[in-house]
Parts: structure tokens; sequence; C-alpha cells
């Protein structure tokens, strides 16, 4: 279980309250208004990465493991925040239209989605209760949706204008390091292998999105991978990277 001290715990609530507040200060800023709403929108995974760290380490102090719920929860009120505040009138529209043919492309993400298969196979007895089973499938079922809406969908909108490469890698990392916070109450998800795997998956769903102009395949992608990678029990560590090898 992650430990928290009071300095700890007075710096990162100070950071989150200065963040917080310089984002509302702005947000409510009338001049220059399109300019301040990117400025938040590419700040914004900065909010999200703090809080999440806060929260992680809070609640694990309460709840050990299971803190991955109100983690979740709260990550998922942040994303539909920004989502619903900063998304164009054309957005979802746009994320949910038809993608642009790739096959290469649909390949490559029908297999980052199939990456976790093999541990499904092997584990997927471990769902036989239903604390377990439950959160594990409301969460494959729904954090695909918000994760893609805002990872790929709001975030490289907003950096459209940016260098390609430099926006999928600004997305990818951020995505990566937010996945990386799970690591402080898990010792399965802890290391450099869930950043990297993880930082893999963020820059081919960015590239497929940006080449097809859809989050289609992307959103099926990411269910798959919530699906096959038994979220509930790797957040429990219920099972080990050992006994997987």
């Amino acid at each position: 279980m992650a430990t928290f001290n009071s300095k700890q715990s007075i710096y990162c609530t100070n950071c989150l309250g200065n963040i917080f507040e310089l984002i509302v200060e702005m947000d409510n800023n009338p001049i220059n208004n399109n300019c301040q709403k990117k400025s938040i929108v590419i700040a914004s995974p900065l909010l999200i990465l703090l809080t999440n760290y806060v929260s992680a380490v809070s609640f694990g102090e309460l709840v050990g493991k299971w803190a991955f719920i109100p983690l979740i929860l709260i990550e998922w009120c942040m994303f539909t925040y920004f989502i619903i505040k900063y998304h164009q009138a054309a957005c979802l529209k746009r994320w949910l239209g038809r993608p642009r043919k790739s096959a290469v492309l649909l390949v490559l993400v029908l297999v980052t989605g199939l990456i976790p298969l093999p541990v499904f196979i092997r584990y997927y007895h471990l769902l036989s209760t239903l604390q377990v089973w439950l959160p594990w499938i409301i969460l494959a079922v729904i954090n695909p949706w918000l994760e893609e809406f805002y990872w790929r969908g709001l975030l490289l909108d907003y950096t459209n204008r940016w260098n390609k490469p430099a926006a999928v890698l600004f997305s990818s990392i951020l995505f990566a390091a937010n996945h990386a916070v799970f690591g402080v109450n898990s010792q399965l998800l802890k290391g450099p292998e869930v950043m990297l795997s993880t930082l893999v998956m963020g820059i081919v769903w960015a590239v497929t999105y940006q080449r097809t102009g859809s989050l289609k395949w992307v959103i099926i992608a990411h269910f798959l991978v919530d699906f096959f990678s038994l979220s509930a029990p790797s957040f429990l560590d219920m099972y080990t990277a050992n006994q997987f090898k």
C-alpha cells in the first residue's frame, strides 16, 4: 500500500488547487476565448494526472487495492467535463463517423486489441465473483468511450495544427503516464512494461484517428484491451506477472 505523508498531501493539494484556479480563471475570461480554450484543453492532462495520483494514494490508504474504483470514477467525471465543455459542435458525429479505409491500420488496431487475449484465456476464472466481475465489465463497456473521446478525440483535435508526430507523442505519452498511476496500489501494474505497452497502443490509436478521421476502430480495440486484460483482477493483484510467464 502506498504511503502518503502530510507534506506530500499538502504539496499535491496545493498544486491541484492552483491548477484548478488557473483553469477557472482562464475559462471565465472572455478575452481571446478560442486561444484560452486550447490552452485549457492542452493543460488538462496535467490536472487529470495530478488528481489521479492524489486519488490513488489517498484512497489507497483507505481501501487498499480497491482504490481503483473511486480513482476511475473521479477520472471519468473529469473526462466527461472536458469533453462536454470543450468539444466542438460536429466532433461527436465525426468521432463516430465512417472511417476512411485503411486495411493496414485496421489490422494493426485489431492486433493491439488482441494483445491481452492470453491473459484472459489463462485467468478468466478469476471473474467468478460478482464483486470482481461487475467492475470489470462496467469498466470494459464505459471506459473506451470516455478515454478515446478525451485522449484521442479532444486532445488531437486541439493539437491538429501541431506537427502530426508531435501531437501523437503528446497525447500518447500523457495517456501512458496516466495509466502508470494504477501502479501506486497494484504490484502487477508497476514497472516500465505497463507504460511502454500503453504508449505503443496510444501511438497506434492516435495515428489511426489521424489517418481515418474516426474513433470507431479505436474504440473497438480499446474495448477489447479492457475486456481481455481483466482490469479488476489486475488492479487487485489476483495474479502476478511471474505466474503468467
